[in-house]
Protein backbone atom coordinates (compact mmCIF):
# COMPACT_ATOMS: atom_id res chain seq x y z
CA UNK A 1 0.00 0.00 0.00
CA UNK A 2 1.26 3.48 -0.70
CA UNK A 3 2.56 5.72 2.01
CA UNK A 4 0.65 8.83 0.37
CA UNK A 5 -2.78 8.97 0.01
CA UNK A 6 -3.28 12.40 -1.27
CA UNK A 7 -3.01 15.59 0.41
CA UNK A 8 -6.36 17.32 2.49
CA UNK A 9 -6.69 20.99 3.42
CA UNK A 10 -6.72 21.37 7.53
CA UNK A 11 -6.15 24.53 9.35
CA UNK A 12 -5.87 26.81 6.03
CA UNK A 13 -2.58 24.63 5.10
CA UNK A 14 -1.57 21.74 3.11
CA UNK A 15 -1.05 18.58 5.16
CA UNK A 16 0.09 15.11 3.82
CA UNK A 17 -1.86 12.57 4.16
CA UNK A 18 -0.55 8.63 4.49
CA UNK A 19 -1.94 5.65 4.78
CA UNK A 20 -0.51 1.86 5.66
CA UNK A 21 -2.14 -1.48 7.32
CA UNK A 22 -2.05 -3.03 10.87
CA UNK A 23 0.07 -6.22 10.38
CA UNK A 24 -0.62 -7.86 13.65
CA UNK A 25 -1.95 -6.88 16.80
CA UNK A 26 -0.83 -8.22 20.64
CA UNK A 27 -1.38 -8.02 24.11
CA UNK A 28 -0.44 -9.73 27.33
CA UNK A 29 -2.03 -9.94 30.63
CA UNK A 30 1.66 -10.30 32.75
CA UNK A 31 4.78 -8.19 31.98
CA UNK A 32 6.86 -10.21 29.66
CA UNK A 33 9.12 -8.99 26.94
CA UNK A 34 7.26 -10.50 24.25
CA UNK A 35 3.28 -10.00 23.40
CA UNK A 36 1.31 -13.07 21.86
CA UNK A 37 -0.21 -11.99 18.34
CA UNK A 38 -4.36 -12.26 19.09
CA UNK A 39 -6.74 -11.89 16.36
CA UNK A 40 -7.87 -8.54 17.65
CA UNK A 41 -7.63 -5.90 20.66
CA UNK A 42 -9.95 -3.34 21.88
CA UNK A 43 -8.58 0.29 22.42
CA UNK A 44 -10.33 2.18 25.49
CA UNK A 45 -9.24 5.94 25.57
CA UNK A 46 -7.64 7.13 28.33
CA UNK A 47 -6.70 2.98 29.47
CA UNK A 48 -5.11 1.65 26.81
CA UNK A 49 -5.64 -1.76 25.36
CA UNK A 50 -7.92 -4.49 27.23
CA UNK A 51 -6.46 -7.30 29.14
CA UNK A 52 -2.71 -5.74 28.44
CA UNK A 53 -0.53 -5.08 31.15
CA UNK A 54 0.33 -1.77 30.48
CA UNK A 55 -2.86 -0.51 30.48
CA UNK A 56 -4.13 1.97 33.01
CA UNK A 57 -4.19 5.91 33.12
CA UNK A 58 -0.71 6.45 35.42
CA UNK A 59 2.45 4.23 34.48
CA UNK A 60 2.20 0.49 34.35
CA UNK A 61 6.02 0.28 33.57
CA UNK A 62 7.95 -1.64 36.31
CA UNK A 63 10.97 1.06 36.39
CA UNK A 64 8.44 4.08 36.62
CA UNK A 65 5.73 2.38 38.79
CA UNK A 66 8.40 2.63 41.66
CA UNK A 67 9.82 5.73 41.39
CA UNK A 68 6.68 7.67 40.89
CA UNK A 69 3.05 6.02 40.49
CA UNK A 70 0.95 8.57 39.95
CA UNK A 71 2.61 9.98 36.74
CA UNK A 72 0.99 9.79 33.29
CA UNK A 73 0.62 6.47 31.40
CA UNK A 74 2.04 7.85 28.04
CA UNK A 75 3.33 4.29 26.80
CA UNK A 76 -0.35 2.58 26.58
CA UNK A 77 0.64 1.44 23.08
CA UNK A 78 3.27 0.55 21.51
CA UNK A 79 3.75 0.34 17.65
CA UNK A 80 6.78 -1.45 15.31
CA UNK A 81 6.71 -1.08 12.17
CA UNK A 82 7.28 -4.31 10.09
CA UNK A 83 10.03 -3.69 7.42
CA UNK A 84 12.58 -3.10 10.89
CA UNK A 85 12.16 -7.10 10.89
CA UNK A 86 13.74 -7.24 7.21
CA UNK A 87 16.27 -4.94 8.36
CA UNK A 88 17.07 -7.19 11.71
CA UNK A 89 17.04 -10.26 9.47
CA UNK A 90 19.62 -8.57 7.29
CA UNK A 91 21.73 -7.93 10.17
CA UNK A 92 21.44 -11.62 11.42
CA UNK A 93 18.40 -10.91 13.79
CA UNK A 94 14.84 -13.26 13.66
CA UNK A 95 11.92 -11.18 14.84
CA UNK A 96 8.60 -11.33 14.29
CA UNK A 97 5.24 -9.31 15.36
CA UNK A 98 4.74 -9.33 19.04
CA UNK A 99 8.53 -10.06 19.97
CA UNK A 100 9.63 -6.68 20.86
CA UNK A 101 6.15 -6.02 22.86
CA UNK A 102 4.84 -4.22 20.47
CA UNK A 103 0.64 -4.05 20.59
CA UNK A 104 0.50 -3.40 17.08
CA UNK A 105 2.67 -3.72 14.11
CA UNK A 106 2.38 -1.75 10.70
CA UNK A 107 3.42 -1.70 7.08
CA UNK A 108 3.66 1.28 4.83
CA UNK A 109 4.36 3.95 7.87
CA UNK A 110 7.56 5.50 8.87
CA UNK A 111 6.36 5.67 12.50
CA UNK A 112 10.11 7.15 13.62
CA UNK A 113 9.64 10.46 11.33
CA UNK A 114 5.71 11.33 12.68
CA UNK A 115 5.91 14.18 14.75
CA UNK A 116 4.88 14.31 18.44
CA UNK A 117 0.85 14.57 18.46
CA UNK A 118 0.14 12.24 15.66
CA UNK A 119 -2.86 10.90 15.81
CA UNK A 120 -3.31 7.36 14.11
CA UNK A 121 -6.69 5.89 12.94
CA UNK A 122 -6.54 2.25 13.39
CA UNK A 123 -9.47 0.37 11.87
CA UNK A 124 -13.21 2.37 11.58
CA UNK A 125 -12.99 3.59 15.42
CA UNK A 126 -9.71 3.85 17.37
CA UNK A 127 -7.55 6.70 17.39
CA UNK A 128 -3.60 6.68 19.38
CA UNK A 129 -2.16 9.83 19.80
CA UNK A 130 1.39 9.42 19.49
CA UNK A 131 3.37 10.54 22.21
CA UNK A 132 7.30 9.40 21.86
CA UNK A 133 10.30 7.17 21.01
CA UNK A 134 10.22 3.66 22.82
CA UNK A 135 13.97 3.65 24.59
CA UNK A 136 15.17 -0.10 24.28
CA UNK A 137 16.59 -1.30 27.76
CA UNK A 138 18.37 -4.28 29.13
CA UNK A 139 15.49 -6.73 28.74
CA UNK A 140 16.22 -6.64 24.75
CA UNK A 141 19.34 -8.43 24.95
CA UNK A 142 17.98 -10.59 27.04
CA UNK A 143 15.49 -11.56 23.86
CA UNK A 144 18.37 -11.67 21.89
CA UNK A 145 21.85 -10.51 22.25
CA UNK A 146 22.93 -7.73 20.62
CA UNK A 147 19.81 -7.14 19.36
CA UNK A 148 20.00 -3.49 21.99
CA UNK A 149 23.13 -2.01 20.18
CA UNK A 150 21.36 -2.76 17.14
CA UNK A 151 18.13 -0.61 18.00
CA UNK A 152 19.88 2.21 19.96
CA UNK A 153 23.16 3.33 18.32
CA UNK A 154 24.92 6.43 17.73
CA UNK A 155 25.22 7.98 14.02
CA UNK A 156 28.64 9.24 12.96
CA UNK A 157 27.49 12.74 14.07
CA UNK A 158 26.20 12.13 17.25
CA UNK A 159 23.47 11.64 17.42
CA UNK A 160 21.45 8.78 19.32
CA UNK A 161 19.56 6.54 17.06
CA UNK A 162 16.44 4.56 18.52
CA UNK A 163 14.59 2.41 15.79
CA UNK A 164 12.37 0.12 18.63
CA UNK A 165 9.18 2.00 17.94
CA UNK A 166 7.22 4.62 19.20
CA UNK A 167 4.44 4.70 21.90
CA UNK A 168 1.25 6.60 22.28
CA UNK A 169 -2.35 7.23 24.14
CA UNK A 170 -5.90 5.92 23.15
CA UNK A 171 -7.71 9.07 22.39
CA UNK A 172 -10.89 7.25 20.69
CA UNK A 173 -12.33 3.63 21.45
CA UNK A 174 -12.45 0.64 19.26
CA UNK A 175 -10.93 -2.60 17.68
CA UNK A 176 -8.63 -3.50 15.64
CA UNK A 177 -7.43 -6.62 14.00
CA UNK A 178 -4.64 -7.33 11.43
CA UNK A 179 -5.82 -5.86 8.12
CA UNK A 180 -7.15 -2.81 9.24
CA UNK A 181 -6.43 0.43 7.65
CA UNK A 182 -3.89 2.99 9.46
CA UNK A 183 -4.24 6.35 8.85
CA UNK A 184 -2.10 9.22 9.58
CA UNK A 185 -3.42 12.32 11.14
CA UNK A 186 -0.33 14.86 11.28
CA UNK A 187 -0.53 17.81 14.41
CA UNK A 188 -1.62 21.36 13.26
CA UNK A 189 1.38 24.19 13.41
CA UNK A 190 5.24 23.29 13.48
CA UNK A 191 5.74 19.92 13.74
CA UNK A 192 7.86 18.57 16.84
CA UNK A 193 10.11 15.72 16.84
CA UNK A 194 9.53 12.65 19.19
CA UNK A 195 11.72 12.87 22.88
CA UNK A 196 11.83 9.50 24.43
CA UNK A 197 8.71 8.51 27.36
Amino acid sequence: MSEQAGTAQRDGGTSEQKTGTVVAVSRDDRHRFSKPVVPSIRLVAGYGIEGDSHAGATTQHRYLIRTDPTRPNLTQVHLVRSELFAELAAEGFDVSPGQLGENVTTAGIDLLALPLGTRLHLGSDAVVEVTGMRDPCSMIDKFQSGLKKTLKHTDEAGRILRRAGIMGVVVADGSVAAGDELRVELPAGEPLPLGVV
